[in-house]
């Protein structure tokens, strides 16, 4: 009988010959294990070394590249070191994430420039309220009473037997010492006179004058004055019967005196 071309492999080597398939399968299943793990440990390591460590990593490769040209390889045909692919990747990621962050930190850190417009709690920012403007300047009087308070006695033209003639002005009944005021804006001058005892006499820009008679003092006896301004204070010096003031206005140029009433209604003035 012609023996076989090739011996069959009897039961005890088919199960030795499994035995050792078996161990070389658990053998790469566990070198395939052990590679991911280390992948998976040196790549959040990797992001844990920061900028520094990157760009240490970034250089080695850098450098691996430049050997690779010198040996005469171009550089995406140099020899990749084991690991180093991913590691490149995972610098890569680490230094965009740090830009990027770097980045919106920095429009958030925009520069202040100028003055900032004020916030409102209910909109958006509002520009501040202007300055309010200045008050204006009190408008004074042109014509003013001789005293503050209105009511007429003896008016002009009565007779009595006080005056040799006629009443030469109007009378404004009130109390000794009361401020006598400037009609307007003119200059003041004082001096005695028998009949009408102390007085002032106010001379306005026209020439027109005022007389303010029977006075007990004077606050101004000589000077610009303005209406409104006390010039003296009244009294019943003079021929008087009591106190009380006399006032008269005389035209320009020393002519006859005329009723004040008048010429109080003519500059908006009503005294009675």
């Amino acid at each position: 009988m012609a023996p076989d071309a090739a011996a069959r492999p009897t039961r005890a080597e088919l199960r030795v010959t499994a035995r050792e398939q078996s161990r070389a399968q658990r053998r790469g299943a566990a070198k395939a294990a052990t590679r991911t793990a280390l992948l998976r440990v040196a790549l959040p390591s990797m992001a844990a070394l920061g900028v520094a460590g990157v760009a240490a990593v970034t250089v080695q490769g850098e450098a691996d590249e430049q050997r690779a040209q010198a040996a005469g390889r171009a550089p995406e045909q140099a020899a990749e070191v084991p690991g180093d692919s991913p590691a490149r990747a995972a610098a890569q990621q680490v230094l965009t994430a740090g830009g990027t962050d770097q980045a919106s930190r920095g429009a958030a850190r925009g520069p202040l420039s100028g003055t900032q417009p004020a916030s409102t709690a209910d909109g958006p920012a509002v520009d501040a309220a202007p300055a309010p403007a200045p008050a204006p300047e009190p408008v004074l009087p042109k014509v003013s009473l001789p005293v503050a308070q209105r009511g007429l006695g003896e008016m002009f033209g009565a007779s009595g037997t006080h005056w040799a003639a006629r009443h030469t002005g109007i009378d404004f009944p009130v109390d000794g010492g009361t401020q006598v005021l400037a009609v307007t804006d003119g200059t003041i001058r004082t001096q005695w006179n028998p009949s009408y005892g102390y007085m002032s006499v106010l001379k306005m820009a026209d020439g027109t004058e005022a007389w303010y008679c029977h006075l007990r003092s004077y606050k101004i006896r000589k000077g610009t004055v303005k209406a409104g301004d006390v010039i003296a204070f009244v009294g019943t010096s003079g021929n008087s019967t009591g106190p009380h003031l006399h006032f008269e206005i005389r035209p320009a140029g020393g002519g006859a005196p005329v009723d004040p009433l008048p010429w109080f209604l003519a500059q908006g003035v009503d005294p009675r």
